[in-house]
């Protein structure tokens, strides 16, 4: 019988292993420019301010947040966020600029110094000397609910 039980217990723990949380990927510096996107995006999202949201966005930008429809525009970024904001806190892992054309790949929390909530990616695009938001795209961190 018992070693039935230890022949089980080994079992059950090589089938469902018990693997670590993956390291934090450290945050990284961005050039005063693109820190500026950041900064203003916490401002704006802390203050609950949907206009001030919407502008840091490109004219024709877009909004791609998990299970909704894409929503394109200043105007429409600016009515989908009435209503939405608090505390906020945005990290860098990963950035590249050329050209016209960037990105910033990083993690949010709503706690400053917390684990990251979830991630995030900014495509932007500079127009008149100024990186505006292209795209934004985040999705949490936390596992997906089983389908009951």
């Amino acid at each position: 019988m018992l070693a039935s039980t230890l022949l089980l217990g080994l079992v059950l723990s090589q089938a469902s292993p018990q693997t670590p949380p993956p390291a934090t990927l450290p945050s990284i510096d961005l050039p005063p420019e693109l820190a500026r996107v950041l900064t203003d995006y916490e401002t704006a999202w802390g203050s609950r301010d949907a206009a001030a949201l919407a502008r840091l966005f490109a004219e024709d930008g877009f909004v791609l947040s998990g299970g909704k429809p894409p929503i394109r525009g200043r105007a429409a970024i600016e009515d989908a966020y009435k209503g939405s904001g608090g505390p906020l806190s945005l990290r860098a892992l990963a950035y590249a600029a050329e050209g016209d054309v960037g990105y910033i790949i990083g993690g949010y929390t709503h706690t400053k110094g917390a684990a990251d909530d979830g991630k995030f990616t900014l495509t932007l695009k500079k127009a008149d000397g100024r990186w505006w938001i292209m795209s934004d795209m985040d999705n949490g961190n936390r596992p997906p609910r089983k389908a009951d």
